[in-house]
C-alpha cells in the first residue's frame, strides 16, 4: 500500500465507529417513555393498530428514521412520540440513551429513555391510525417478576421455494466453487425471547429486550 494511500486509510476512519454496514439494515429510533404516577414511575406503552404491521403488538413508541426530516435519531423518538401519542418534544425530557441494539430481524434500534410530564401523558391524543390503545406498568411489576424464556432458532436459507413449489436458487454454492456443506441451511443461530403478561396482554420481542435493559439499570 502507497504511503498516500495509507494516510487516506486513516483520514476516512471513523472518528466515532458505529455499526458497520448501517445503510444496509432498518435504522429506526424508540422513546421509552417513564410517567410517574401517585408517586412511582411507570413505563408507557402503546398497542399497535391491528391493520398496521406488527398490529396488535405492544410497544414503545418509535419508528424508522427519516432522511433528510429527522437530524439524528433523538429526532427520530421525539418525531414519533409525536404522531403516534399527540405527546410534543417540550413535554419530554430526554434522560439519556441505551446501548444500540441489532436485532436479528435486521433492525437497528436506538433507544432514548425519557420522563413525560403528567399533564402531557394525561392529555395524550393517540393517532387511531397507528395505535389501538396505551397503558401503564410500574417499573416495580418488572423487577419483582421474571419474564417467561424462550428460545428461538435463525438459519441462513441458501435456497427456497416459491408459491409453484419450485426451488429458488439465492446463494449459488457450486458456481462459486464453495465447500458443499452451504448447500443446506447453516447457522442455526439461537437467541433468546421473553415474554412477559400483563393484564391480559403479552410483551415480547424487541420491547422484552428494552425492557430488561432498562430494569438492569434501575
Amino acid at each position: 500500500m502507497k504511503k498516500n494511500n495509507l494516510k487516506q486509510l486513516v483520514s476516512n476512519l471513523p472518528r466515532y465507529p458505529s455499526v458497520l454496514g448501517r445503510h444496509r439494515l432498518f435504522n429506526s429510533a424508540v422513546l421509552i417513555p417513564l410517567v410517574k404516577i401517585k408517586g412511582e414511575y411507570h413505563l408507557l406503552f402503546q398497542k399497535r393498530a391491528a391493520t398496521i404491521r406488527q398490529g396488535g403488538d405492544i410497544c414503545f413508541p418509535g419508528g424508522g428514521f427519516e432522511q433528510g426530516v429527522d437530524r439524528d435519531y433523538k429526532d427520530t423518538a421525539l418525531r414519533e412520540t409525536k404522531e403516534e401519542l399527540g405527546i410534543d418534544a417540550k413535554d419530554i425530557k430526554i434522560l439519556g440513551q441505551l446501548d444500540t441494539y441489532v436485532a436479528p430481524i435486521g433492525t437497528i434500534i436506538e433507544s432514548f429513555v425519557a420522563r413525560i410530564k403528567k399533564k402531557a401523558y394525561k392529555n395524550m391524543k393517540i393517532d387511531p391510525c397507528e395505535v389501538e390503545k396505551t397503558m401503564v406498568i410500574p417499573i416495580s411489576f418488572f423487577k419483582e417478576n421474571e419474564p417467561e424464556e424462550y428460545t428461538l432458532s435463525h438459519e441462513i436459507q441458501p435456497y427456497r421455494y416459491n408459491k409453484d413449489g419450485q426451488k429458488e436458487i439465492l446463494f449459488p454454492v457450486e458456481e462459486l466453487g464453495l465447500p458443499a456443506t452451504y448447500k443446506k441451511p447453516w447457522g442455526n443461530k439461537q437467541h433468546k425471547i421473553w415474554v412477559y403478561k400483563y393484564d391480559g396482554e403479552v410483551i415480547w420481542g424487541i420491547t422484552s429486550v428494552l425492557i430488561r435493559d432498562v430494569i438492569e439499570k434501575y
